[in-house]
């Protein structure tokens, strides 16, 4: 299930403090994110795509969402990235997302199956965006931010780049990832956490 909570920059998971706000609701959560210029959208997920199915067939599914995207931003490439709670490195993996960065481009996943979530600190808030099986993220460029797959990774989301490097982050130094709940202690789509 798609959630925002808004916090202050201030906060701190130890604290207990509430949200500034709270929905599961997924126009009031594009509405919050497009006054802040974050694109989140809900696509269709009809695509009946078997368990591990391969880049190509993945990308096969979603051709007219990826290359409208494309022709709306300017993106050259387009790949899939798929984690399971198996995967030898998921440890390191989750790490070198966890502290915040930027992007010098536009950071885009859709979500074909599983959740994650994003961390975004526009001002003197903390966007905490979880994403689920047909939702778009985007983050734009510049845009300080982190995000969280939990100690169990188990997903499978297509990403967009206009560099074709592909993932590029400078890392802020800041230690504020650190303060807000991680993934685990996080109502998500499979119900863990709190509620």
């Amino acid at each position: 299930m798609s959630f925002l909570h808004i916090y202050h920059e201030s906060y701190r998971v130890s604290d207990a403090g509430e949200a500034l706000l709270t929905t599961h609701d997924g126009e009031r959560i594009a509405q919050e994110l497009a006054e802040q210029g974050i694109r989140f959208e809900r696509w269709t997920t009809d695509a009946e795509l078997a368990p591990g199915a391969d880049q190509d067939t993945v990308l096969a599914a979603y051709a007219d969402d990826v290359a409208r995207l494309k022709a709306e931003s300017g993106f050259a490439t387009a790949d899939v990235i798929g984690l399971t709670p198996d995967h030898p490195d998921k440890n390191a993996l989750r790490a070198k997302f966890l502290d915040e960065h930027r992007h010098s481009e536009d950071e885009v996943r859709f979500f074909v199956r599983g959740e994650g979530i994003f961390y975004l600190h526009l001002g003197e808030k903390v966007y905490v965006v979880g994403c689920a099986s047909g939702d778009l993220m985007s983050v734009p460029a510049g845009t300080p931010h982190w995000f969280d797959m939990g100690p169990k990774p188990d997903f499978t989301a297509i990403r967009l780049f206009t560099n074709t490097e592909g993932w590029v982050a400078n890392f802020t130094g800041e230690s504020i990832a650190s303060r807000f709940p991680r993934f685990e202690s996080l109502p998500t789509e499979q119900g863990r956490g709190a509620a």
